[in-house]
Order: structure tokens, then C-alpha cells, then sequence
């Protein structure tokens, strides 16, 4: 198979963060656009984006990218695509996807003119009337945006931020390429000590350790393409085995996760182990009323519950002003904490050196960064 074009759809305004993910792991031609990163490569690249793609959301093959205004211009764009080099007689592909601002705004009505081009195609190839969809699953997904038309095969499944280690949360987690995220602007290495006071189910310290300790995040779990027949089983397992052996266990990285609910802390714990990295966060019962510094160095990264999130917006900001009082500046200590509200500095009573505008699912919120 010629090379193939992927797409890692991403959260706005970290697709740098995740081209440069995806560069550092040997993808070298990969580009950021808005809301997306696209590089190109063959089986190995796909298998590859899949296990190490800290922050983007998914893995996608970009099949066909055409102008369509009416339906025929869809069926033949569609038509067109060399599906019988992805789906073989008895695979399942369904249809899925979204159009804005397009004379074709119809999403059923799009999702029945492409399956039947699909269909028509691959009818002319195997020589039958009627698929069974009996075999694996191959996602066939459309992107209609002002009349241009991007036609996708997902290879991933369940979305990236699924890492396998969190069955179990605490309510409203944050996701872990969010997590992943802030853990990356922190300049988390291996020789960090990290601390979460207000942890949950323990998602940032977790995605803290992986990093650091050179732990892919896919390791843990499957991939819908791993099922195809187009893709040789080895190629996942030489990935794999590579990817192993970078694990890095001899580096210093710890951390400690701090909350009052206990069994929060319990599920945090599970969380860990499932992870492989419960051996360097330790998690322990204490209010933030009661923060202190366990290290003269120490990283601290905190989604604290807010007004829209958990707590009522006077709860929320009387957090705040704890916060302001116990994470003193000095040299060796550093914070990041996410929160949507515009008046965080003011209650904290102390500007950030640095913030970043990220999306915690669709809430628009600030990385409040501080250094000195």
C-alpha cells in the first residue's frame, strides 16, 4: 500500500504540544492546523501514533479530501476512495460524522449517500449484493466544513484519552490528555517530585509518572485497527516491544496525591497499579487547609473542583484563597492550576507567570502557571 495521510484531532490550543509528541517519537513530517496534527507514514506509523499519542484525542487515515455542494459530487468523492484496500467482504463499516456551514447539511441524509457509495464500490470489487458487516470494525468517519468534504477511517476506537489504567473515577475527572497536557507544561522530567492536593482519582499524578518514566500511553490497552486483516499482526507487536524497552525505571520521579475523600483515594490507588507506576505516588488522606511542602523542589498541579464543576461558585473561590496562602513562591517550587474562572488571580492574590487557555471538555479554561 502506497503511503497512507493520517489526522490526530486534537483540543485547541495544544497542537503544538502534540506535534511535537508525535516528532519526538520518530513521525518527523508532523504539522499542526487548527484543532488537528496530520503527518504521514505506513502500518508501523499508524501502529506507532496509536501507542504514543499523549494528547490527541484520536488516529485517523485521511481517505479523500473533495469539494461537495450536492449529493452526486459526495457519492462520486466517496466512490472514488479505494475502499477494497481497507475493508475486506465481511467487515463492518459503519458511518459517522458532522457538517457546518454547507449547502449539504442533512448528517443522515449525508451518512446514507456515503455508505451507499461504499457499498456500490465494493460491490463492483467482490462481485456481491450484500454485506454482512460480521468482521471487524472499520469507522468510517465525514467532515463537511463549508462545502469541502474530508472522508476518514478511524483507527483507534475508543477515543486516545482511554489509556486502560481508569476503570473507576471520582465524579468529574478531568481526561487524561488533558492531564497530559498540563503535565507537559509544567516541564515534568524524571527527576521531578510531584504533588496533587486535591488528586481524585489520581489522573494528573499518574499521567506525571508515565511521562516520566517513558511509559506509552496506549500500552495498555487495544486498538480498533489491530483487528483488521490489512494490518500484520507483527507490526503491532514490534511496536510494542520497542516501546517497552524505553521504560525507564531508574529515574527518580515521585509524587504524592492529597484529598478527603477516601475512597477517591482508594480508586486512585487501583488506578496506579493498573498504571504500573503505584510504586512512585503515594496517596494519603489531608485537606488542603493542611498543604505543606514535602520537598524543597516540588512541582504542584491541581484541577480543583469549581463553581460548574462540583462546587458552588462561593465554595469555589473561598478554595481559591486557601490556595493563594499555601502555595508560597520560592525558589524550587512551582504551580499549575486549571480553572475557568476569570477572577482566579484576584482571589489568589498573585499574577501567573505564564497561563495558557485549554478546554476541559467544552469549558473554556486557564493553565494558571507560576514560577518564581
Amino acid at each position: 500500500m502506497s503511503e497512507l495521510k493520517f489526522c490526530a484531532p486534537c483540543v485547541l490550543g495544544v497542537e503544538g504540544i502534540c506535534a511535537n509528541d508525535l516528532k519526538f517519537n520518530g513521525i518527523d513530517n508532523a504539522r499542526a492546523e487548527n484543532g488537528r496534527v496530520i503527518f504521514s507514514g505506513d502500518f508501523t506509523t499508524l501502529a506507532r501514533a496509536n501507542l504514543i499519542s499523549r494528547y490527541s484525542e484520536r488516529i485517523q487515515i485521511i481517505l479523500s479530501e473533495f469539494n461537495a455542494e450536492t449529493f452526486d459530487e459526495l457519492f462520486e468523492g466517496v466512490k472514488n476512495i479505494p475502499w477494497e484496500n481497507y475493508i475486506s467482504e465481511k467487515d463492518s463499516f459503519p458511518v459517522k460524522g458532522s457538517s457546518l456551514d454547507s449547502k449539504l447539511f442533512s448528517v443522515t441524509d449525508c451518512q446514507k449517500i456515503i455508505k451507499k457509495a461504499v457499498c456500490d464500490r465494493l460491490s463492483s470489487k467482490y462481485h456481491i449484493s450484500w454485506f454482512e458487516e460480521s468482521g471487524a470494525v472499520h469507522q468510517i468517519q465525514f467532515l463537511i466544513r463549508k462545502d469541502r468534504a474530508s472522508i476518514l477511517l478511524d483507527t483507534s476506537g475508543d477515543g486516545l484519552h482511554k489509556r486502560g489504567y481508569r476503570t473507576e473515577s471520582n465524579d468529574a475527572p478531568i481526561k487524561e490528555t488533558l492531564a497530559a497536557v498540563m503535565v507537559d507544561l509544567m516541564r515534568v522530567r524524571g527527576s521531578h517530585f510531584v504533588v496533587d492536593p486535591m488528586c481524585g482519582s489520581g489522573t494528573i499524578l499518574i499521567e506525571a509518572a508515565m511521562k516520566a518514566l517513558k511509559i506509552a500511553p496506549g500500552l495498555n490497552r487495544r486498538f480498533s485497527a489491530e483487528s483488521w486483516s490489512q494490518i500484520p499482526a507483527s507490526v503491532w507487536e514490534l511496536e510494542r516491544e520497542r516501546l517497552k524497552g524505553e521504560i525507564d525505571r531508574s529515574c527518580s520521579f515521585s509524587a504524592i496525591g492529597y484529598d478527603i475523600d477516601e475512597s477517591a483515594l482508594e480508586t486512585a490507588r487501583k488506578n496506579a497499579e493498573r498504571a504500573g507506576v503505584s510504586d512512585r505516588i503515594k496517596f494519603i488522606k489531608r485537606d488542603i487547609k493542611d498543604f505543606s511542602f514535602d520537598s524543597e523542589y516540588q512541582t504542584t498541579i491541581v484541577n480543583p473542583p469549581y463553581g460548574e464543576r462540583l462546587l458552588d461558585i462561593n465554595a469555589a473561590e473561598e478554595l481559591y484563597k486557601i490556595m493563594g496562602e499555601k502555595f508560597i513562591p520560592g525558589k524550587g517550587k512551582s504551580y499549575g492550576i486549571i480553572t475557568p474562572d476569570d477572577d482566579f488571580e484576584k482571589l489568589f492574590k498573585r499574577k501567573a507567570d505564564k497561563r495558557r487557555k485549554l478546554y476541559n471538555g467544552t469549558l473554556k479554561c486557564q493553565f494558571y502557571m507560576f514560577y518564581k
